[in-house]
Formats: structure tokens, C-alpha cells, sequence
């Protein structure tokens, strides 16, 4: 008895070939009876009333042949193995408690060769984290989550039907990546449906110290100031990048690519500069240090990213517009797109910036691959040409032998994989309240895009001086979330679009959400209404009513405070510890008691310490105290 055939559901079939081929042989199969026959080697056969006889021997699904000439996987097989599962006698299910990780590395090698199988090696050297998921009621099939790829094993123990939404023989070591993360789970948290857990790392943990580099030269930035550093530091800044390189520390690399890019940004009087975002980079590059420094518990490759970085071309995929988040600098427009990605139950972000003045209305008309902005945003397509990075970033290749179909039906949200989307917003609090801290967390894209299904919309108030928006929804078991958006003149009719979404059937809401104050916040990116799918960024103006009622104004004490002192603390990367000014101490110390008496004692003690420590010549003390100060501030900030 075919067991691997009998464990192909209608979904799994669809995933192997197309959901309208699984159709259509269903279809077949209910108006007509095959005669489906088996023989002592395990080959399934049957022939058609139209004379075309398909046959399926042991194996995968493109090893079957079919009279009909069609090229792969045809209906007439896919209904080969739907009529044989209706012949059997069904199976008890043993496959719900099994583990990928029960796989031999022979049974590894076999399936995908020795060249593959060192390159697995490789990574697992340097060290990779991975998303482990058991399967469950919902989605029974086990699955990993890697940097790179999402590996699902689609068959009980069978190995040949393991699937990777890489393209065919880009990324054949992620099976073998994919069962050793399996394995790391069994043994580490074998009760768990959903893990994170550390795989190798030898070389990663020998490489550490050189974070030590990158931590000298953040501290030489954070003494200096970018008022008076210049190029002399180039030779330094090429050094610790060639370091990080070797080491394969993709976050720190990443980290350090950013603190120079404000830099350059000052030197050039770019708008693109800011001080806070030089200060989170200081103190994300020692944040990361402290991390791995005692070689503790923390998933390692997590933190310092040390898994594969490089590009990963998909198979066909198909993409669900979630919406998209236009912003400017200047003259320069950049919109994001944020795509399901349902193969690898991840989203992915399009980005693409343009040196135009325009607002969202006019960029959505701008194309990409053919495609416009405005039904990438909000359609469906599928392509053969997506390749995406270890940061979940992607994009489309402009080849000619590459195809990009824009699918006629509308986006169905509701049949996106169930991590995408939180029903249970309780349950969403707890996910995001085990957060770690924003300093050490992946670099990865679109981490925090949610779609939350929408059962009640509670009030909708406009506070007009802020020219903010917010709504209070509910889930279906009462509890609440508030969608918060503000206006920008170049999405101009953000705040109109968010109203009437809102005001209408609305099903979904996707965007950014983030817990702070005993309430979830979503920054709303796209909504599901009525069959279509509405992206505020890109909707015109609609100025016939109000967006809604008068917003409460709420002052929130502890914001402001934390604000006052996270600006005092960028003022001083700005100047350089060396350059502080004289009143600066004083206005540190009102800072810290200000955070004293809303509660924070511990932070308020740190801006103490650290404003003792400042003199003429600040030294390695003085660095250690900044980065305590600006990393407790930031992490209340995030929790607050």
C-alpha cells in the first residue's frame, strides 16, 4: 500500500503542482470510476475513459508518466492519486507525532549529493538559526524556517516529498539544515509546536572577538562626535568590515554599514541624517557584543547573523499583496511593498526608491517587472522571477526568460498561512511581549507585519492637531487592538482611506504592530473590505467628510520623558563625549529625576553614572556608561 500517496491532501497537492490542476482532476475523478491497480513493485495505474493511461511507480509526483503529452505533472496523474486514496482503506494517521529529524545524514546525502551536503556542512560551521515548526491541527505539516529558504516535509517519513521554495538546485543544503534543526529541537524542546533554536556555530564563536574592532570604533565614533570626525577613519571603518566579512556577521556588518552611511549623511548635509539613528547604532553594535560575550544562551547566530546572507532565487511563487508604506527624504520617494509569501509562511518586502516628488496616487502607477505599484500592493501575482535575501527582502529579475502573471482572482487573505495571521490578539500580546530587546533582534524585513482579522470596529477618533487617526477593533473573543496612522503629504489620502476601510465590511487589517502600554498598536498598512484590498498609502485625497470624531488628548509623561532623555544622549554622539558642553550635566541630572519620579530608578541611576563620568578626556568608562544609559532608555521606551 502507497502510504506516501495517501498522505497527499488536496493542499499538498496543490502545493506540489496548482491548486486549479487539483480542481479540475477532482472534478474528473467525481464523474467518472477508475479502475486504479497496483502491482508488487508499488507502481499505481489506471486508465482514463478518454484512452490516456497515467501510471505513478514509487516516488515523486514528476517521476509518473501519462499518455495525454503534457509536460510534468498533468491532471490525469493528480487524479490518479486522488482515485487510488478513495480505493484504499484509509490509514490511522501516524505521521501527526513524527520529526524530520529521524532522518539519517545518509538518507541526507542520498537525496541531495555530497557537494550540497559539505555546503550544509559549511553552514553549520559557522553557525544558523532556525525556526522550528512541529505542525498542528491547523497545518500539519513540519516545517523550517531558514534565513535563506523554508523547507517543508510534506510526506511522513519520506523524504523525497520535502520541499524547499528555493528555485530547482539553488539551495539543495537547506534540506540537510533543515533536518539537523529538527534534530537540535528534539533534543532541546521536545514538547514544543513552535522553536527557535541555535544549529552549530563552531566557527561563529571563535570569531567573536572580532566584535571587539567593531566595538573600538563605535566608541571612538560616540567619543569624537560626527561634528569632528572625518575621512581619516576610513582605513579603520575598511578593516573592521573586512573582519565581519570573514566572520560572515551579517548583522554587525549591516550595523556598521549603517553608522557610516550617517556619517557620510552629515559630511554631506544630507536630510537623511540624524543623530538618534547614529546613537541606535552605536549602541546596537555593543548591545550585540554583550549578547555573545559569555557565551550564554542567546541563539548566537541570531544575534550576530552569521547564517547565509547571500540571495536565494524561489520556485514559481506566488505573492499576496498586503499593502504597502510609501515615506520621503528630501526628493526622494521610496515605497514598500509588503508580499505573503505562503510557501515559506513569511512576508516579504519589494523596495523600490524614486527621485520624484510625487505622492502614493501617482507612484502606484509606476511599474516594477511589468507590474504596477498599485497591484503589487493589492493583488496577487505569480512569478517565476523573485529571488529574496537572508533579510526577507526580495526582488523581482527584470530577465527575459523570467515570467510575472498578474492572477485575476482577488487577494483572499483567509487562506494565508495561520502564523501570518493572529486571530487572537491576547495571544499576540504574549508573542510580542516575549520579544528580545529591538538591538539584538534579526535584521529581517516586514518582522513585525501582522494581518488581524476584524470582528468589530469599536469607535474612530481624529485629533486634529496631530493629525492623527485612531480606531478601536476587537477580535471575535472581545479583545481589542487600536489602529493608529497619522497624515503625510505624500500619502495624502492615508487618513481618508483608514476611515472609510473602517467604516465599511471590513475583514482584515495588515500592518506594523507593536505592544506598549497594555494595548496592541497597528500601523496599518493594507485592509481586506468587501472582496477588494485598499492600501491608504496610495489612495488619493477624499476630502467630502472627516475622518472621524474628536480623539481624546492624552498626555503621556513617561513618553515625553524618555524622548528628552534618548535626544540628550544622540545631542552627544552628535558633539563627540569629548566636546560636551557645560550645561550638559545639568540637564542629564534633570533628566534622570524626572525618570525617577515617573518610576524608572534603575534608568535614572544609569544617566547618573554615566554624567559623572564626563570630563575633558572621557575614556573607556565613560563609552560603557553611555551605551548602559541609551540601552535601558531604549528597551523602556520599547515596553512602555
Amino acid at each position: 500500500m502507497r502510504t506516501d500517496l495517501q498522505a497527499l491532501t488536496a493542499d499538498i497537492l496543490a502545493e506540489l503542482t496548482n491548486r486549479g490542476l487539483v480542481k479540475r482532476a477532482a472534478r474528473d475523478i467525481e464523474r467518472m470510476a477508475l479502475a486504479v491497480t497496483e502491482d508488487d513493485a508499488g507502481t499505481v495505474r489506471a486508465t482514463y475513459p478518454d484512452g490516456n493511461t497515467a501510471s505513478l511507480p514509487v516516488g515523486e509526483l514528476d517521476e509518473g508518466t501519462c499518455g495525454c503529452g503534457a509536460t510534468g505533472v498533468c491532471r490525469h496523474l493528480v487524479g490518479l492519486v486522488l482515485a487510488y486514496q478513495t480505493s484504499v482503506a484509509p490509514q490511522a494517521s501516524a505521521g501527526s507525532r513524527w520529526s524530520p529529524g529521524e532522518f539519517s545524514d545518509d538518507q541526507v546525502m542520498t537525496r541531495i549529493g555530497e557537494r550540497a551536503m559539505a555546503a550544509a556542512r559549511r553552514g553549520a560551521a559557522a553557525g544558523y538559526v532556525a525556526r522550528v515548526h512541529r505542525g498542528g491541527p491547523d497545518n500539519p505539516v513540519p516545517s523550517v524556517e531558514l534565513p535563506a529558504a523554508t523547507v517543508r516535509f510534506l510526506v511522513p517519513h519520506d523524504l523525497r516529498f520535502a520541499r524547499s521554495d528555493a528555485a530547482a538546485g539553488t539551495r539543495e543544503d537547506v534540506l540537510a539544515l533543515a533536518v539537523w534543526a529538527f534534530r537540535a529541537a528534539d533534543e532541546r524542546a521536545p514538547g514544543t509546536t513552535d522553536v527557535h533554536v541555535q544549529v552549530g556555530g563552531t566557527a561563529a564563536r571563535e570569531a567573536t572577538a572580532g566584535l571587539d574592532s567593531v566595538v573600538a570604533l563605535a566608541g571612538r565614533v560616540l567619543r569624537e562626535g560626527a561634528v569632528h570626525l572625518d575621512v581619516a577613519l576610513t582605513a579603520d571603518i575598511a578593516v573592521v568590515r573586512r573582519d565581519l566579512e570573514a566572520a560572515r556577521m551579517r548583522w554587525p556588518l549591516l550595523a556598521v554599514d549603517d553608522l557610516v552611511a550617517q556619517l557620510a549623511a552629515y559630511r554631506k548635509r544630507s536630510a537623511r541624517y540624524r543623530p538618534e539613528s547614529l546613537a541606535d547604532h552605536i549602541a546596537e553594535l555593543a548591545a550585540r557584543r554583550r549578547a555573545v560575550a559569555n557565551d550564554g544562551s542567546a541563539l548566537r547566530s541570531r544575534v550576530l547573523g552569521t547564517d547565509e546572507a547571500s540571495e536565494t532565487p524561489l520556485r514559481r511563487a506566488r505573492l499576496d499583496g498586503l499593502g504597502a508604506r510609501v515615506s520621503a527624504l528630501g526628493g526622494e520617494r521610496t515605497v514598500d511593498l509588503f508580499l505573503a509569501h505562503a510557501d515559506s509562511a513569511t512576508v516579504l518586502v519589494l523596495r523600490r526608491a524614486y527621485e520624484t516628488e510625487d505622492a502614493g496616487p501617482q507612484l502606484a502607477a509606476r511599474r516594477i517587472a511589468g507590474v504596477s505599484v498599485g497591484t503589487l500592493a493589492s493583488g496577487v501575482i505569480v512569478t517565476e522571477s523573485a529571488v529574496r535575501s537572508a533579510s526577507r527582502a526580495v526582488r523581482l529579475s527584470t530577465r527575459q526568460s523570467s515570467r510575472t502573471e498578474v492572477m485575476t482572482a482577488r487577494a483572499l487573505w483567509q487562506d494565508l498561512p495561520r502564523n501570518l495571521i493572529a486571530e487572537d490578539l491576547s495571544r499576540l500580546a504574549d508573542e510580542l511581549d516575549v520579544l528580545p530587546p529591538r538591538p539584538i533582534r534579526a535584521r529581517v524585513e516586514a518582522e513585525m507585519i501582522r494581518i488581524i482579522p476584524v470582528a468589530e470596529v469599536r469607535s474612530i477618533e481624529y485629533a486634529p492637531g496631530a493629525q492623527r487617526l485612531d480606531a478601536v477593533i476587537a477580535d471575535v473573543s472581545g479583545a481589542t487592538a487600536v489602529v493608529s496612522t497619522v497624515h503625510a503629504s505624500w500619502a495624502p489620502g492615508r487618513l481618508d482611506a483608514v476611515a472609510a476601510a473602517l467604516r465599511g465590511s471590513v475583514r482584515y487589517v495588515s500592518g506594523s504592530v507593536r505592544h506598549a502600554g497594555g494595548s496592541i498598536f497597528i500601523d496599518p498598512i493594507g485592509f481586506a473590505v468587501a472582496g477588494d484590498v485598499v492600501v491608504p498609502d496610495l489612495r488619493p485625497a477624499d476630502r467630502g467628510t472627516a475622518p472621524g470624531g474628536p480623539a481624546r488628548v492624552l498626555a503621556d509623561p513617561l513618553a515625553l520623558a524618555l524622548d528628552e532623555a534618548m535626544s540628550l544622549l544622540a545631542e552627544l554622539v552628535h558633539r563627540g563625549l569629548q566636546h560636551t558642553p557645560m550645561t550638559m550635566n545639568g540637564r542629564l541630572r534633570d533628566a534622570a529625576t524626572r525618570l525617577r519620579g515617573l518610576g524608572l530608578r534603575r534608568t535614572a541611576d544609569a544617566i547618573d553614572t554615566f554624567t559623572g563620568l564626563l570630563g575633558p578626556d572621557p575614556g573607556e568608562a565613560a563609552v560603557t556608561a553611555w551605551v548602559d544609559a541609551y540601552l535601558r532608555l531604549s528597551l523602556a521606551a520599547e515596553l512602555r
